[in-house]
C-alpha cells in the first residue's frame, strides 16, 4: 500500500514536498515513481527512484525544478518540487514496481490514492 500526501494551494514560484509512504512492503525493492494527472489529460510520469537502476529520473518538463529522493528509515520516498508553475497543477499519485523505473503508467503494480497540488496566484 502507498500513501501520497503533501499537496496544497501555492502561488506560482513556491515549493512543496510531498511524500510517498510505504505500507506492507520495503521501497528498498521496488521502483517508485510520482506520476500527475492534470484535468482533462492523461496520467504522466514525472520522476522516478530505484536502487536496482542505482539512480533517479526526472521527466524534461520537471527538471531542473523537481527532485526525488528516499529516506528507508521512513521508507518513504519525497518529491521535492520548487518553482512550480500553473503547468504542474495536477493530482499526483505515486506508484510503485519490482521492476525498473518507467514513465508508463502501466508499467507499475500498486498505486496510492492522489494527493492534489494546485498552483494559482
Amino acid at each position: 500500500q502507498l500513501q501520497a500526501s503533501g499537496g496544497g494551494l501555492v502561488q506560482p514560484g513556491a515549493s512543496l514536498i510531498l511524500s510517498c509512504e510505504a505500507y506492507g512492503f520495503s521501497s528498498d525493492f521496488y521502483a517508485i515513481g510520482w506520476f500527475r494527472q492534470a484535468p482533462g489529460k492523461e496520467r504522466e510520469g514525472v520522476s522516478c527512484i530505484s536502487i536496482r537502476d542505482g539512480g533517479t529520473y526526472n521527466d524534461d518538463s520537471v527538471k531542473g525544478r523537481f527532485s526525488i529522493s528516499r529516506d528507508p528509515a521512513k521508507n518513504t520516498v519525497f518529491l521535492q518540487m520548487n518553482s512550480l508553475e500553473s503547468e504542474d497543477t495536477a493530482v499526483y499519485y505515486c506508484a510503485a514496481d519490482e521492476g525498473r523505473c518507467s514513465f508508463l503508467p502501466r508499467a507499475y503494480q500498486f498505486w496510492g490514492r492522489g494527493t492534489l497540488v494546485t498552483v494559482s496566484s
